[in-house]
């Protein structure tokens, strides 16, 4: 069995490999155990590695770094596929005002560091390590590491501060946020469940959901008019998507002319339809969706890369096939299918006509669920190599007193967000398969864990029952309470944030996967996800560079 023990003991590919999957297969097991409700996930991985370390079960340094940046490199990736397609959107309406609390609470976060690590007489490498523990964030660690790279002088005891601050900070980052979330309930007497029908009657109202209308033409004004004359209709938002004249169903060309009696079905706004109807004549006896016809509705993906970035307009899918597009569902939402709607990889086209016109606009426009769960490697890759490329970019800002650099966690993240929101650029598609991107990402984090674990291990117990750990985790606390429940009292009594996306705003501002579950289980409500993917982007941002700031302004 000498075998099982150089397994352990001699340095190799082998023996680098059991470690690494000893970690993480015992991390996401310790990960995955629920106490109060509430389990660390992948964070377990860092704890498991931690316990490796301290038992002296490390690899070689020189693998250890390769492994832990190419971990950060697909987590900070793929997070940037995510979100950048939504980036813009997210900005809109309530957007700007959450980003801009989620903003607060990052800066606030930076102060009470730096207060911190004067007031507690603390290393600056290591209180960079604790805010990023605090506040639940990974990537903010490895631009921190990464940082402290381009310092001349850096040992290696010292490059190991950040992660051993992290370790220390950790487990209060996750629980903080739950106490914050429960103080905040406790102190303002929240009902939820009236905060949720609040915020429910509120969306309703805001964006109100298209629906189905029969109108039967009655106004004599519209006799022998083409359906494109109808007055008020271009600017409407309502389709009208097929006419049944003489007791037969088509589809509704622009051209096609209106005649008394004439049943039209339309799509639209409730309040837009109810304008559509005083115009039209009035609501139809006839429900046309349960009149026998020879028209279908059908749901098309848009995979054909020859048609991307192509309007429906351009495309005159009604003039050529006959087929009337009346909605488009991208990123699980669906809306109205205006003439000016360009269309992008994996967008779902709601679709009426007879099924062989739909066939020939379908073979047009891909419709191969196959290649919407193909990954895009190479993509992907040119993607990494721009993203490392912005990331090494030196960056001359005034008053630093060297070039910043955003890193490879800062990098490939820009270079992810800019790329997925172009969606093309030729033939090359930044599109990712949900679940290929949930994938990579939890590898790279699991890989960038294990190894952050692995590194500072041997430290890591005796900081913290020896030297200052539990001094520092006492500090840390604070960088963690302190921003959030500033921000969440200011938004809930000044700005009546409701309770539910107030939830997901200060989550989102911690970046805490964890506490997310959490919320939308407190809260029964689907909210706190909405405002947590409304501010994530910026927030994942700005920790990254703040991160990287404290280090080069202050590490001498």
């Amino acid at each position: 069995m000498d075998f099982l023990s150089d397994l352990f003991t001699v340095d190799s590919v082998a023996h680098t490999m059991l470690i690494i999957g000893l970690v993480a297969s015992l991390g996401l097991l310790i990960g995955s155990v629920r106490i109060f409700g509430v389990n660390i996930g992948v964070a377990g991985v860092l704890f498991a590695g931690l316990a490796f370390g301290h038992y002296g079960l490390s690899i070689n340094d020189h693998v250890l770094e390769f492994v832990k940046e190419f971990g950060l490199i697909l987590f900070v990736y793929t997070i940037g596929v995510q979100v950048g397609p939504g980036i813009t959107d997210s900005l809109k309406r309530q957007g700007l005002p959450l980003n801009l609390m989620a903003a607060a609470v990052v800066v606030l976060g930076v102060i009470m560091t730096l207060a911190v690590s004067k007031a507690g007489a603390i290393d600056i490498k290591a209180a960079v390590g604790l805010y990023s523990g605090a506040v639940t964030n990974t990537p903010s660690l490895g631009a921190a590491q990464q940082a402290l790279k381009d310092i001349p002088g850096i040992t290696p005891a010292d490059s190991r501060l950040p992660g051993l601050g992290y370790a220390i900070a950790y487990p209060f980052g996750v629980i903080g946020i739950i106490l914050t979330l429960l103080i905040i309930r406790a102190l303002f007497r929240i009902n939820i469940a009236e905060e949720r029908e609040a915020l429910s009657r509120i969306q309703t109202g805001g964006a109100p959901a298209a629906i189905e209308d029969d109108v039967e033409v009655t106004n004599p004004n519209l006799d022998g008019l083409r359906v494109r004359d109808i007055p008020g209709l271009a600017s409407s938002g309502v389709i009208v998507s097929r006419i049944m004249s003489g007791g037969a169903q088509v589809v509704a060309h622009p051209e096609s002319l209106l005649k008394l009696g004439d049943v039209l079905h339309a799509v639209g706004p409730e309040s837009k339809l109810r304008e559509f109807r005083l115009i039209v004549g009035r609501k139809s006896e006839v429900d046309l969706k349960e009149m026998p016809s020879e028209l279908v509705i059908r749901r098309i993906l848009v995979t054909k890369q020859s048609v991307l970035g192509k309007s429906i307009d351009e495309l005159d899918l009604i003039g050529r096939y006959g087929v009337r597009v009346t909605r488009v569902s991208r990123a699980d939402i669906e809306f109205m299918a205006t003439s000016d709607y360009r269309l992008q990889f994996a967008d779902t086209l709601l679709m009426v006509g007879e099924e062989q016109a739909i066939r020939r606009a379908a073979d047009e426009l891909g419709d191969s669920a196959k290649k919407l769960n193909h990954p895009q490697l190479v993509p992907m890759f040119v993607g990494i190599v721009l993203g490392v490329i912005i990331g090494s970019w030196p960056i001359s800002i005034p008053g630093m007193p060297a070039p910043v650099k955003l890193g490879l966690a800062g990098g490939p993240l820009v270079a992810a967000i800019l790329l997925s929101r172009l969606g093309r650029i030729g033939p090359l598609i930044w599109y990712m398969p949900i679940s290929a991107n949930f994938m990579l990402r939890e590898v790279g984090l699991v890989l960038f864990l294990a190894c952050v674990g692995v590194r500072v291990g041997d430290q890591f117990v005796a900081t913290l029952t020896q030297g200052d750990g539990l001094i520092w985790m006492a500090w840390a606390t604070l960088i963690t309470l302190v921003p959030v429940l500033t921000v969440g009292i200011v938004a809930r009594a000044v700005y009546r944030v409701d309770y539910p996306s107030l939830c997901g705003l200060l989550v989102g501002s911690m970046t805490g996967a964890p506490a997310l579950s959490f919320a939308t289980d407190l809260t029964g409500s689907e909210a706190p996800n909405i405002s947590y993917a409304t501010v994530y982007p910026l927030v994942m941002l700005l920790r990254v560079l703040s991160a990287q700031a404290i280090v080069m302004l202050l590490v001498r």
